[in-house]
């Protein structure tokens, strides 16, 4: 028997991007159309017992499965915190959260700027959490910094004293951002505050609840 000589793998080749989340529901229409919204994006394929919808050029972004009998959401339990989504843009990121607010009712639950980006975060129909954010350095979210200025903040003695962030209010940052422009507020968001020390215990109750 000929014996191999190319050696043994000894790492897990890294997939190149998270395809698609699925999320179980005993309401499809409420949530199918609840992610349509939010995402400004198309069902490609619904039946009662599944739905898929996409905002880009995947096949599918997230699908829905119709689970008889499901009971409610128990907030206080093990498993998946939130789905986060990034855009390329604070401009893109505060006309998503005015045009949900004002044409389809959503409002964020939670607004921060952690440091790495800056986020808020929403509830869907079924009480799972949603991070929108954009990167300053860089959940709806914006990333803030570039990585190598991310892994600095992250071993800084700034963020062991406070890794939560800073709460802001998403209408005063749109309006910055109509006035000033992108370039300036993003430049103000890449410097953060220092608030002294702040926990896990801080964290609004809508978001934690």
């Amino acid at each position: 028997m000929a014996i191999s000589s190319t050696p043994a793998p000894t790492k897990v080749p890294s997939p190149n991007k998270l395809a698609h989340v699925v999320l179980r529901t005993k309401d499809m229409p409420a949530m199918t159309k609840w992610y349509c919204d939010f995402l400004g994006g198309r069902i490609v394929h619904a039946n009662p017992a599944i739905a898929f919808i996409t905002y880009d050029d995947e096949h599918h972004r997230m699908a829905f499965v119709n689970i008889p009998g499901l009971q409610d959401k128990v907030r206080h339990s093990n498993g998946l915190e939130h789905i986060s989504f990034t855009w390329d843009s604070l401009t893109d990121l505060v006309t998503a959260y005015k045009v949900r607010k004002v044409e389809q009712g959503i409002e964020p639950v939670w607004c921060v700027n952690h440091g790495l980006t800056t986020s808020l975060y929403y509830k869907d129909p079924d009480g799972n959490l949603l991070g929108l954010t954009v990167a300053v350095w860089t959940e709806t979210q914006v990333d803030n910094l570039n990585n190598e200025e991310s892994d600095a903040l992250i071993n800084s003695e700034d963020f062991a004293k406070n890794p939560v962030g800073i709460d802001f209010d998403p209408e005063e940052l749109y309006e910055q951002v109509q006035r000033d422009g992108e370039e300036a507020v993003m430049e103000r968001l890449r410097v953060r505050k220092d608030i002294g020390p702040r926990g896990i215990e801080s964290i609004p109750a809508a978001y934690m609840t």
